[in-house]
């Protein structure tokens, strides 16, 4: 058994690791309450900004004259994902379960494909694996400006429109609750409507559909990755706070078994002592 000097030391180093968890802990808190709210705050424009786009897309349809090239379909030979990921660990499970569904999604797809990565952690899982890195975008802010993701934004429109790409999807981590960060792939381009039974409704547009469809189109796009990366910060902020409250947690508990070990050598170093000296009294009489 370790001497009582050797488990105090230890047990002032369990402490000190406490501290640091539970200032991390806190920090993440409080960076994830404005991650949150920022996350929610944009939810209600970009579902309203879905549904504008819908019901054009609907008259788009049925309109030989209208033309976009973001909202053309063809065959997928190959692709581009986006995928969302922190800079920095110390989140529990997130970005495996964030990596993993990303690289389910380009095993399941099974053909050519070119990755965007956000983030240093799905950079280097991407780099790892052998697989297409595109682009790399690093450092961003952790109350990021929408300006951030127009470079991202560009990119994808572009490769899209001169067909070096067929389709464009986003993988990240949807903030759901404080415990719960669900890892989600979403196609981004063509813009695909959700399938609804209701009856159309025929609308008027001012000015043209076309100066609408190339107004809403890449400011979708846009949203829509803003809105993602938004997304993934709070995800990645509640999973660190969580993830640091269980080790402050666990040290915790580590220093009370120390301490109770530490109080049973120390007992026993005492008892010894004492045999010693009524050992030492007998032996002297």
């Amino acid at each position: 058994m370790p001497n009582v000097r050797e488990i105090r030391r230890r047990i002032k180093s369990v402490q000190n690791t406490a501290k640091i968890t539970k200032a991390m802990s806190m920090i993440a808190a409080s960076k994830m309450r404005r991650a949150q709210e920022m996350a929610l705050n944009t939810r209600p424009y970009s579902e309203r900004l879905f549904e504008l786009l819908e019901n054009v897309s609907e008259d788009y349809n049925n309109d030989d004259t209208l033309y976009h090239p973001l909202l053309e379909r063809r065959p997928e030979k190959n692709y581009t994902l986006i995928h969302l990921s922190p800079d920095r660990g110390l989140t529990g499970g997130l970005n495996s379960n964030t990596d993993r569904a990303a690289l389910n999604f380009i095993i399941n797809k099974n053909i050519e494909s070119q990755i965007i990565c956000i983030g240093k952690k799905g950079t280097n899982f991407i780099s790892r694996n052998g697989l297409n890195l595109h682009a790399s975008f690093t450092g961003m802010s952790d109350t990021p400006l929408p300006s951030s993701i127009y470079p991202i934004s560009n990119m994808i429109i572009s490769d899209y429109t001169n067909y070096k790409t067929d389709a464009v999807y986003i993988s990240y981590a949807t903030f759901k609750s404080t415990t719960i960060q669900k890892p989600i792939i979403e196609q981004l381009i063509p813009f695909t409507p959700k399938t609804t039974d209701q009856t159309q409704i025929e609308h008027i547009y001012e000015p043209s559909k076309d100066t609408i469809l190339n107004t809403l189109l890449p400011r979708y796009i846009e949203t829509q990755i803003y809105h993602a990366l938004l997304e993934a910060i709070a995800s990645e902020q509640s999973a660190r706070m969580v993830a640091m409250q269980s080790a402050t947690d666990n040290a915790n508990d580590m220093i009370d078994d120390l301490t109770l070990i530490m109080n049973k050598a120390r007992q026993e170093t005492i008892t010894t002592e004492l045999l010693d000296i009524v050992s030492g009294a007998t032996a002297v009489e």
